[in-house]
C-alpha cells in the first residue's frame, strides 16, 4: 500500500509540473503582440463609462445564453473535434480577379471583396477598408485556421492610402494583428468600437489616428458624409479575458448613397431598427457564413440573413463572412447556396463577386458568376 501511495503521489507531481510549465509557456506566449492589449487609464475610463458596460465587461442589449437551448457546449467542443464534415474545406483554388486598386477612377463608387468579412471602399472620394485580413490565417495558434487556397491575392502593398479603417470587432478573423500593423501608414483614422483602441496603440497606430465610438454615435467625414456606429449581438476577446472591447456594425451615409455593414452577430430587432432610422439602404453587406444553429445566438443563419435584408430595405445584398476561412462545420460553399436560394424573387438583388473583382455600386445591371458551382 505504501509503494503504490508513492506512485500516486508521484504521478501527481508529474502531472503538477506539466501543468505548471504549461502554463507559464501560455503566459508567456500570450504576451506577444499579436494578443493586442486591454484598456487602461482614461480609455478604461471611457469603457466603464458606457451603458452597455456593466459588471466588469459590455453586454448585448438583450443577454441570451451563446448556446442555443438544447445544446451542451461539451458535446458540441467533442462534436466538433471528432466528427468527420464533408467538404469543410474546397480542394481546388477559388478563382479570383486581381483588380488595381491603385489605379481606380477616383469619381467611381465601388467595391472590392477580398474573402470572408474584408473588402474595400471607394465612395465619393473616400477610400474605405473593413475588417482587413491579409496574413493567411485566422489565428493566433500557427497553422490552424489557414486561407484557402486562390483566397488570399491581395497584400498591403496592393492598397492605396486609406482614409477610414473600419473595425467592427477584435476576433482574429476581422482584427489581424500583420496586417494592422503593416497598414499603419496607410491610414488616416481607425474607426471602432470603445477599448480596441489598446490594441492599435499596441501595434504604432498614434491616438490621433484612433476614434472610439460607443453604439449610437457618428464620425462626420466631411459634409453630407457620415459613418454611424451602431449595435449587433456579438462579443469579443482575444484571449482569456472577454467583452473588454466593443463589437460594431456600421452605417455609411455618403451623398450618393447609404451602405450598411453588418459585422458579425446573431438576429435581433436592430435590422428594423436601422431600416426605419436611415431610410433607404442601397447596399447591405451582410455576414453569411460561420455559422451553426448551436451559437445561432452569435452568428446568423442564412435564411436570417435574406429577412434581415429586408427588414433593412435593403437594395443590394452583399453576402460576406465566407469563402475564405472554415470557423464552422457546414460544407464551404453551403452559405453561398442557401443565400442564393433564399434571394429568389425578393425585393432585394443578390450579388456575389469573386474575389478581387470590381462591384460598381451605383450599377444595378453588373452581372456576376455564380463561381462557386464548379469548384470542389
Amino acid at each position: 500500500m505504501k509503494r503504490t501511495g508513492k506512485i500516486v503521489k508521484r504521478i501527481l507531481f508529474i502531472l503538477l509540473g506539466f501543468v505548471a510549465v504549461l502554463s507559464i509557456l501560455v503566459y508567456f506566449y500570450m504576451r506577444q503582440s499579436e494578443f493586442g492589449a486591454l484598456p487602461e487609464g482614461k480609455r478604461l475610463e471611457m469603457v466603464q463609462a458606457s451603458p452597455h458596460y456593466k459588471n466588469g465587461k459590455f453586454r448585448n442589449l438583450v443577454e441570451r445564453p451563446v448556446l442555443t437551448e438544447g445544446y451542451n457546449m461539451t458535446k458540441v467542443i467533442y462534436t466538433t473535434l471528432f466528427t468527420d464534415f464533408p467538404n469543410r474545406n474546397p480542394i481546388d483554388s477559388l478563382p479570383s480577379v486581381k483588380t488595381n486598386l491603385k489605379t481606380l477612377n477616383p469619381q467611381e463608387n465601388a467595391l472590392v471583396w477580398f474573402g470572408h468579412s474584408s473588402f474595400f471602399l471607394q465612395l465619393d472620394g473616400i477610400k474605405i477598408i473593413a475588417d482587413p485580413v491579409f496574413s493567411g490565417k485566422a489565428s493566433p495558434i500557427p497553422g490552424s485556421i489557414k486561407a484557402y487556397k486562390g483566397s488570399d491575392i491581395y497584400t498591403v502593398a496592393d492598397l492605396p492610402d486609406i482614409d477610414y479603417l473600419l473595425l467592427s470587432h477584435d476576433h482574429y478573423d476581422h482584427l489581424d494583428h500583420e496586417t494592422v500593423s503593416a497598414l499603419q501608414k496607410k491610414v488616416k483614422f481607425v474607426i471602432c468600437g470603445l477599448g480596441n483602441g489598446a490594441h492599435f496603440e499596441r501595434w504604432g497606430y498614434t491616438s490621433e489616428q484612433i476614434i472610439e465610438k460607443d453604439w449610437y454615435e457618428s464620425v462626420e467625414i466631411k459634409p453630407g458624409f457620415k459613418i454611424f456606429t451602431e449595435s449587433t449581438h456579438h462579443e469579443s476577446g482575444r484571449g482569456f479575458i472577454s467583452g473588454q472591447a466593443l463589437w460594431l456594425s456600421f452605417l455609411i451615409q455618403a451623398p450618393s448613397m447609404n451602405i450598411y455593414y453588418s459585422g458579425d452577430g446573431g438576429r435581433d430587432d436592430r435590422f428594423k431598427t436601422i431600416g426605419s432610422k436611415y431610410g433607404k439602404i442601397d447596399w447591405a453587406i451582410m455576414e453569411c457564413g460561420q455559422y451553426n444553429k448551436a451559437w445561432q445566438s452569435v452568428h446568423e443563419l442564412p435564411e436570417e440573413v435574406a429577412l434581415a435584408t429586408k427588414e433593412l430595405h435593403a437594395q443590394n445584398l452583399l453576402p460576406v463572412h465566407h469563402s475564405k476561412f472554415t470557423l464552422a462545420n457546414h460544407p464551404w460553399k453551403e452559405p453561398l447556396e442557401k443565400i442564393s436560394e433564399l434571394s429568389k424573387n425578393q425585393p432585394y438583388r443578390l450579388t456575389t463577386p469573386m474575389i478581387g473583382e470590381l462591384v460598381q455600386l451605383d450599377s444595378q445591371r453588373q452581372q456576376f458568376k455564380e463561381w462557386w458551382k464548379n469548384i470542389h
